[in-house]
């Protein structure tokens, strides 16, 4: 009899990590990626939502750390996390003092296939996850580690006011663009293009910096793609669990399957 899919949520603030990760879970038919996430708010949103089996988590992200997601979580359960970080020295032996498992960048495929099957058999034995949370649970008091003990009865993070202006580069001047103007943002290399209405501008910031900073009325619906809640109409559901974002002024963009879980959680209802 064939095992059930585990279900895997990625959360890292660096894209080229999460493609890394999704990208050798996308190869594996015993799992189902559910979420990529870019940073701690929303992983704590998916996380609750979608109840992963397994978390990959990177540690040191801006505004909520990986240990600020799990204290958010308290007192529910926490799925079997596997740590990722570019720490070395304590971190580390934080994690191994711990017996918590976790991934040090760059990381060899060997190396990750040890940890997802070591997170599998802590799913696979309930012993064994209630034994991994109460490590968790000891982790995030331990006032040695480099983070700090995290402590869930009281706010771990103030978080920073949402971005009301994007800065557009113009030749030699500097143009504010009110971000309640923008419809949806897409990738382009290093740099963002922004849509408003009929023209496009062309922003300095990588996605990964505009998802953090925009507030929660932008979502990612795509590995390239970023869209202001307000401007959409209409989910069309599509073949293998895609769908089709249709926004007020009938631009036509595609939500993976890999982001849904993502916008039904900032949405706080199934699409």
């Amino acid at each position: 009899m064939s095992r059930v899919p585990l279900r895997v949520l990625v959360v890292d603030d660096e894209p080229l990590a999460r493609e890394r990760i999704a990208g050798l879970l996308e190869e594996r038919a015993d799992v189902e990626l559910i979420a990529e996430c870019a940073n701690g708010r929303e992983a704590v949103g998916v996380i609750r939502s979608e109840e992963p089996d397994v978390v990959f988590l990177d540690v040191q992200m801006p505004g909520m750390n990986g240990l600020e997601v799990l204290a958010a979580l308290a007192p529910d359960p926490v799925p079997a996390v596997v740590f990722v970080t570019a720490y070395e020295a304590h971190a580390v032996q934080a994690f191994e003092l711990h017996a918590l498992d976790y991934l040090l960048k760059p990381f060899e495929d060997r190396r990750f296939e040890e940890a997802l099957r070591r997170a599998r058999a802590r799913v696979d034995n309930r012993r064994l996850l209630s034994d991994f949370a109460e490590r968790v649970a000891a982790l995030l008091q331990d006032p040695g580690h480099p983070m700090g003990a995290v402590h869930p009865e009281r706010p771990a993070v103030a978080y920073e006011a949402p971005l009301e202006w994007l800065v557009v580069k113009d030749a030699e001047r500097s143009v504010l663009l009110p971000v309640s103007r923008v419809d949806w943002i897409e990738a382009a290399n290093y740099y963002s293009v922004a849509h408003a209405g009929t023209r496009t501008h062309v922003l300095r910031d990588s996605l990964a910096q505009l998802e953090r900073s925009l507030g929660d009325r932008f979502v990612r619906i795509h590995r390239s793609t970023i869209v202001n809640l307000d401007r959409v109409v209409e989910f069309q559901r599509l073949f293998h669990g895609d769908f089709a974002v249709i926004l007020a002024d009938g631009t036509d963009l595609k939500l993976s399957r890999t982001y849904r879980s993502l916008v039904e959680a900032r949405l706080g209802r199934p699409i």
